[in-house]
């Protein structure tokens, strides 16, 4: 979409008044979300290298009403960073604020601006003898501040919790240009409505997340993986739950994953191992991690023989190194990439109350057979009742002969998780592409409560707009 003759003029101004080289043309790369289904028709991203420079920034866009998208590291499979509905001719990346500004090992806890991708925080963690338990497929190139504005799970949320558990305070630059500067090192401050949490996981929407006082937790000094067979979902619930009474929080994670997802590696990513012949119809993946002293192996082992006894594993291979698990691990890791390249009708980031889980891939399987030949890899952290429910062509159909079913099949699968007390909505945000959900199955209450907060923090709706609620 052209921009108008006041956007244009805007740019001109604001390349004048910030340093050379801070505002650009936008690169391709900036313009297109990872699954490639839509682009984005911003023209020009700033790249602050300072909270002072993202303020002024923010302060000029509200002064001229020019609406801006935050952008981090383009992740987000959502359209949170993908204006696409108006002429929004602004991106602000945060990529150039990445330093680590302190680390407190006695405090467990690390200050790292938005711009520092994940994989560096957990490094700069590592550094200090400490852990930052979140993980995730895209670690590599997501940054804090879309992790926070979006507030990501992954796969250690069964025991440490989703990011938002994660963060003691922010500094963020909010839609008028002030600073907030929330960046407290505190366990505990009861001193009014928390910001912090308002602005985790609003997607941008009410502010610009600049750099964030980060929880660290005690390095496990011992690490046992496993990949267990189980005859379905139903006993794969109750092999968590005797996992969690024999060994409580050294359960780190616990994922879901059925014959599909390894029948799609063999078949687009061969150069992975697989550790079966023949994949088994759901298997579960676990990971523990204890203090010294404590033995995780036979650990795993004393929950695989109770398992098998009480018929909820019928086999199973438990890592006999750190190198063997870590190939359980990229296994998991490979599923996204593999549901890439076979092409989805259809993909879902759901979640369920862990007793509905069950009836619901048993339901939804059913329902969806009732109208069409379909391939589900229905995969996640069980942990926290979180599933990818990700629908697909029949082998020899190509996903563009299915592609106008995508909103049915979609409706179907998300009725189906709302009307057993689910959320549309687990880890991924709302973004663009899931804003008419949020209208059909959100709380009326809620949404009202939301807009409310929209207009009195942003009452010239430049902030991300469009994004997590309509633009009006």
């Amino acid at each position: 979409m052209p921009l108008n003759p006041a956007d244009t003029a805007f740019l001109d101004t604001l390349a004048a008044e910030l340093p050379e080289g801070m505002l650009r043309p936008a690169e391709a790369r900036y313009l297109e979300d990872p699954r490639g289904r839509w682009g984005s028709n911003a023209t020009h991203v700033a790249l602050p290298r300072t909270v002072d420079e993202v303020a002024r920034i923010v302060k000029a866009c509200a002064a001229a009403r020019v609406g801006l998208v935050p952008y981090s590291g383009g992740t987000g499979l959502v359209g949170g960073q993908i204006p696409r509905e108006t002429a929004v001719p602004l991106l602000l990346s945060l990529e150039r604020l990445n330093a680590v500004r302190a680390v407190y090992p006695e405090e467990s806890v690390l200050v790292a601006e938005a711009g520092c991708i994940l994989a560096d925080v957990q490094v700069a963690a590592d550094g200090a003898g400490k852990l930052f338990p979140l993980s995730l497929a895209s670690e590599g190139s997501a940054r804090i501040g879309g992790l926070l504005s979006t507030n990501a799970g992954g796969v250690n949320v069964l025991r440490y919790g989703n990011t938002r558990d994660l963060v003691l305070g922010v500094e963020a630059v909010l839609p008028d240009g002030q600073v907030f500067h929330g960046l407290k090192r505190l366990r505990k401050d009861n001193t009014g409505y928390d910001l912090r949490h308002l602005l985790i996981g609003a997607e941008g929407t009410l502010g610009v997340i600049t750099a964030a006082s980060l929880k660290l937790s005690p390095r496990p000094a011992e690490i046992g993986t496993a990949l267990l067979t189980v005859p379905g979902p139903a006993a794969a619930l109750s092999l968590l739950s005797m996992a969690q009474d024999r060994i409580g929080e050294g359960v780190s994670a616990f994922e879901l994953m059925h014959r599909t997802g390894f029948d799609f590696l063999r078949e687009t990513l061969p150069e992975i191992r697989l550790p079966w012949e023949d994949a088994p119809e759901w298997c579960v993946l676990i990971e523990l991690g204890f203090s010294a002293g404590q033995d995780p192996q036979a650990a795993l082992e004393g929950l695989f023989e109770a398992g098998f006894e009480a018929g909820l594993v019928t086999d199973g291979l438990i890592a006999q190194s750190l190198q063997q698990g870590q190939d359980f691990w990229n296994l998991r890791e490979h599923f996204p990439e593999a549901n890439k390249r076979i092409g989805a009708v259809a993909s879902h980031d759901i979640s369920l109350p862990l007793s509905e889980v069950a009836g619901f891939i048993a339901e939804a399987t059913q329902v969806l057979g009732q109208i069409g030949d379909w391939r589900i890899n229905c995969f996640g952290h069980l942990g926290d009742g979180n599933l990818h429910f990700n629908v697909f062509p029949p082998a020899g159909v190509a996903k563009a002969a299915l592609k106008g079913r995508s909103a049915e099949v979609t409706a179907l699968v998300h009725d189906l998780a709302d009307a057993r007390g689910g959320s549309v909505s687990a880890e991924h945000g709302i973004g663009r592409h899931k804003v008419g959900d949020l209208e059909r199955y959100g709380d009326p209450a809620k949404l009202w409560a939301m807009r409310a907060i929209k207009d009195a923090l942003d009452p010239c709706g430049i902030m991300n707009p469009g994004a997590v609620l309509r633009e009006r």
